[in-house]
């Protein structure tokens, strides 16, 4: 397989979303945990908003949508050029093993290093065994836990 990797187009959506409800699904948000459709909304139309710095790539093979990357640059405590957060990575399963998430990832390495940004970073789940073979071989394990909080909203 040899996907084209290009930003997203608005007129992409239609194609996108699945993809985009599959990541979703894989990592627990589906059913009566899914996402709010106006997340879904608002996700997109970011992805094409000038003032936002959140950013979409997609992975095309014959004409079909077969994977997305998500990303977007933040300032940062410790360094002067801001980060890139590479917040969603999915590819359809049929073209899971393929090379099409690795291009991804190279083309939002690339995107950053246009953009002046050097250090590109992302999370998975511990157990996404597959997703961590590929990503020890282009990346490095820093080490660090994340914990979270949910706070309720007023």
């Amino acid at each position: 397989m040899n996907p084209i990797i290009r930003p997203a187009r608005p007129d992409d959506f239609d194609d996108w979303l699945p993809l985009w409800d599959g990541y979703n699904a894989f990592y627990g948000r589906s059913g009566e945990t899914a996402l709010a459709p106006e997340i879904t909304r608002a996700t997109w139309s970011r992805f094409f908003d000038a003032y936002e710095p959140m950013w979409a790539l997609v992975a095309e093979d014959d004409g079909l949508l077969v994977g997305l990357a998500h990303y977007l640059f933040h300032r940062s405590t410790t360094a002067l050029q801001p980060s890139c957060y590479m917040q969603d990575l999915f590819t359809a399963s049929a073209a899971r093993g393929r090379g099409v998430g690795r291009a991804l990832i190279e083309a939002v390495y690339d995107a950053a290093a246009r953009a002046g940004v050097a250090r590109v970073y992302w999370q998975t789940h511990q157990t996404n065994a597959t997703a961590m073979r590929l990503y020890d071989q282009i990346a490095e394990k820093p080490g660090f836990v994340i914990y979270r909080r949910i706070l309720p909203l007023p």
